[in-house]
């Protein structure tokens, strides 16, 4: 599953909590300047994917004509090149080896901002970081369904894409997450 923007402080947040309640980081300034670190380099992550999906589409539009020839799977297509994009800006797509990334970059975050201080090796909290980030995915799908059904089954008829279900489901989203620990 890719990781949204809108993710971004959710997983943050999950970060944040799995090392406090982990027993092995002391959080120096409390939990917000951890959970700003986590965010700023999971938002420099997405900003990053974000440029290489922009630069793939350009590549694609600047030769839509030879690419019409081909008529190959235009999805198929424009992973092919993104792949390639994504090596030559430092991407990493793999989203094991990106997590294990990001939270190496966290990990300096916190240690370079002094905003934590821990007794046991690196390798550990950056596992309790990763470990984080693909709890949050796999039950994202879980979450957006439960999420889904309670709309569903809500009171009153909400129009999709209003701004009353944006905001009802914002709502219900938090709840979810709340209930399952991870805000």
């Amino acid at each position: 599953m890719r990781i949204r923007s809108t993710h971004a402080p959710y997983i943050a947040n999950k970060i944040t909590l799995d090392l406090l309640n982990s027993g092995l980081v002391q959080m120096k300034q409390g939990i917000d300047p951890i959970k700003a670190a986590c965010l700023k380099v999971i938002d420099e992550d997405l900003d990053l994917e974000l440029a290489v999906d922009d630069k793939v589409r350009k590549l694609l539009e600047q030769n839509e004509e030879e690419i019409e020839f081909l008529s190959p799977d235009r999805k198929q297509l424009f992973w092919m090149v993104k792949r390639k994009v994504a090596a030559e800006m430092g991407l990493i797509l793999e989203q094991e080896e990106r997590f294990n990334s990001m939270a190496h970059k966290i990990l300096d975050e916190i240690w370079n901002d002094d905003l934590a201080d821990y007794n046991v090796s690196e390798t550990r909290i950056k596992t309790i970081i990763v470990k984080a980030m693909l709890d949050f995915v796999k039950g994202q799908d879980s979450i957006e369904d439960a999420v889904k059904e309670k709309v569903r089954n809500y009171k009153r008829s909400l129009v999709e894409g209003s701004e009353e279900y944006e905001i009802v489901v914002q709502k219900l989203y938090e709840d979810e997450l709340k209930r399952r620990g991870m805000l």
